[in-house]
């Protein structure tokens, strides 16, 4: 299957195994595990940056990422040129981020419990919008409880995640994340470097040329 093909509507067509996959110790990727909730998911999301804009934050170095970015839950992640860091309150409003739909933290939780996480319970989910030729550069996670998983939910168009080790000298590998796949890291893998590389012109029909992606934290 040549990459063109790949990318046509997002996912395969068909069941998948969803099965956790073990990426590394600590990680691993479980595949179409949301693509069911994806509409109800994505009804959500819209929810949420009518309440709470996507914005294209800047990083202290004062360059600009590419990705629309906003959030909900007890605290969000923000940058600016005062550095990362988690807030209480949407800078852009002034107001409380929105609470957390149940049905995104329903589905962190089940999916953290899947790959051997019990008892997850995120107060924060960072929203990612990514247009084609929009990326993430590679980094870490730190800014918020380490001791404790992320999930990961991709949907929309198919995005090629770039997942590394904590050291970022090993490298990375290519993985192809479709609607509803899920990576879900901690333990000794929690400060992975990863990324993702620009997202290529495609069509999904729930979400056009869009991929959202969803990343569950605990911050307190």
């Amino acid at each position: 299957m040549t990459q063109g093909m790949l990318f046509d509507t997002g996912e395969p067509s068909g069941p998948v195994d969803q099965r956790p996959q073990v990426l590394a110790p600590g990680a691993c990727l479980i595949r179409g595990v949301a693509r069911a909730q994806a509409p109800a998911l994505l009804d959500a999301i819209r929810d949420i940056i009518r309440q709470a804009p996507l914005r294209q934050m800047t990083t202290p170095g004062g360059g600009r990422m590419s990705v629309g970015m906003s959030g909900c839950g007890v605290r969000a992640w923000i940058s600016d040129a005062a550095g990362y860091r988690y807030e209480a309150r949407d800078p852009l409003t002034g107001k409380d981020w929105p609470p957390m739909p149940g049905i995104l933290r329903e589905l962190a939780h089940e999916c953290a419990s899947r790959a051997g996480y019990d008892g997850f319970c995120p107060d924060s989910c960072l929203i990612n919008r990514y247009r084609p030729g929009d990326r993430m550069g590679l980094h870490q996670d730190r800014d918020e409880r380490r001791d404790v998983p992320i999930v990961s939910v991709s949907l929309g168009v198919s995005a090629v995640f770039l997942w590394g080790t904590p050291v970022r000298s090993d490298g990375v590998r290519r993985l192809v994340l479709n609607n509803g796949d899920v990576v879900v890291w901690g333990g000794l893998s929690r400060l992975a470097w990863h990324g993702v590389a620009p997202l290529p012109q495609a069509h999904h029909p729930l979400s056009g040329e869009i991929r959202y992606n969803l990343t569950f934290r605990v911050t307190a």
